[in-house]
């Protein structure tokens, strides 16, 4: 893959306001490259963990020693645990109580996950047994060439990624024939009986078909694969859209568009870190889609001891740890809602965002998310020094509110956390949309909060 486009220029003085840049098309390309190859969050962790290699950061693992010599204590670091990634850059000379800047983002979408005995069938139809993973339109799912993607776990304890990317498996809809009122009454799908794909004709299915083909396909070994984490995935390609290709339509979006911007950013200010005041840190966790409680998500300690870790790894003592985190913002970045013009009813009367219009600032007074009035000061001084512009977010008072990783990370760590995003349609849909400068604009906001 290629670099990640850089969206911050390194000449502009941190304590100005830059001027608005022109749109680079070239992030939006590399966006689209990478939304490509990242079919699951296997794939999205380590592609982003090759750009952070390629921009000098080095890896650094959870079970060995992380002191004052350890690599963990200064320049570019990072951990990799399963669909899990956490980056920091800590500048030189930068002490134990230096607090963090957080870009905090999600690598898991909604989907169609395999089942632990995945070979199924009927009427001389072979299918692949799967199950809901999070809020997908179930929908958008059907009539759709679909890969196979996601991770095998060997007999040996090691893991191997694997991408069918090409048209393996399809959910076929039920012809309108034999449902005539489909139209009028709306289409009804139940998740057991109408979701599960097929992938093949016979009259004989016997377990150990599908991942017996994986293996072959990943060139593993007969019998070697013990188990596995598997998901479908669509295999049309990202797309600008439009008369003059100002959309761009893609899956995982929500949420891969904020994690290709926070990699882009993190490695953008650790090429130009001299003096920064903050560490800047990019965490990019799964499992956001059914409530981040797991090793790898949110809600789990995967975080809060990693920053600690880091404190130690340059000789602070736990009230260094304290002081740090005291001083510490994060932004959870996460696609939001743009105005429908099918659906404006739904929206609030007032807060109409659209997209190309810039970031969201994303606001509910019950926590759903978690910014308050000091985190838009932050957001907004991060907007105007990047000389981008930023719409407010809330939810029709009629309608329940979403939430993201945000109020989580609020909660659990104790740090000042906004919410933000990119606008979108078709959230939740295996394809969706929204506005190509919005990467963009995202990134360059992201870039000036990581510099402070």
């Amino acid at each position: 893959m290629s670099e990640p486009a850089r969206p911050s220029p390194a000449a502009a003085p941190r304590s100005a306001a830059r001027a608005p840049r022109t749109f680079d098309r070239g992030h939006t390309d590399d966006l689209m490259a990478f939304l490509a190859a990242s079919p699951t969050p296997y794939h999205a962790v380590a592609n982003v963990a090759e750009r952070l290699e390629k921009a000098g950061f080095r890896r650094v693992v959870e079970t060995e020693a992380w002191d004052t010599g350890s690599p963990a204590g200064s320049g570019g670091t990072y951990v990799l645990r399963g669909g899990a990634i956490i980056a920091w850059y800590v500048p030189e000379g930068a002490a134990p109580h230096t607090p963090f800047r957080i870009v905090g983002a999600h690598t898991d979408s909604p989907n169609l996950r395999v089942k632990p005995r995945p070979d199924s069938g009927a009427q001389g139809w072979r299918q692949v047994a799967v199950e809901i993973y999070g809020g997908p339109l179930l929908n958008s799912w059907l009539d759709r060439d679909l890969g196979l993607a996601g991770r095998l776990s060997l007999r040996d304890g090691s893991t191997r990624l694997v991408n069918v990317d090409r048209p393996l498996l399809r959910v076929p809809q039920l012809a309108i024939h034999l449902d005539r009122s489909v139209n009028a009454d709306g289409l009804k799908l139940d998740k057991q009986r109408h979701m599960q794909p097929v992938w093949g004709l016979g009259e004989d299915v016997r377990d150990g078909d599908l991942v017996a083909f994986l293996e072959e396909t990943a060139k593993v070994p007969s019998g070697e694969v013990t188990g596995w984490d598997l998901m479908v995935h669509s295999v049309e390609p990202p797309a600008y859209l439009g008369r003059d290709e100002e959309l761009l339509a893609g899956p995982r979006m929500d949420n891969l568009l904020s994690v290709h911007a926070g990699a882009a950013a993190l490695t953008a200010v650790a090429a130009h870190g001299a003096g920064l005041p903050f560490i800047p840190v990019l965490a990019a966790f799964d499992h956001e889609e059914t409530g981040s409680q797991s090793d790898t998500g949110a809600d789990g300690p995967l975080l809060g001891g990693v920053l600690e870790r880091s404190v130690f790894a340059r000789g602070g003592s736990y009230e260094d740890r304290a002081r740090a985190f005291a001083g510490t913002v994060c932004l959870s970045s996460d696609t939001g809602h743009a105005v429908h013009p099918n659906y404006a009813e739904r929206h609030d009367p007032t807060h109409h965002p659209r997209v190309d219009g810039g970031p969201l600032l994303k606001v509910n007074v019950n926590n759903r998310y978690a910014t308050d009035g000091s985190g838009r000061s932050v957001f907004a001084a991060a907007c105007e020094k990047a000389g981008v512009p930023f719409q407010a977010f809330v939810s029709n008072n009629s309608m329940p509110c979403g939430t993201t990783i945000g109020p989580i990370t609020a909660a659990r760590h104790g740090i000042t956390t906004v919410d933000i995003g990119v606008a979108i349609l078709s959230m939740h849909s295996a394809r969706e949309l929204c506005g190509a400068r919005d990467p963009f604009l995202l990134a360059n906001a992201l870039t000036a909060f990581l510099e402070g």
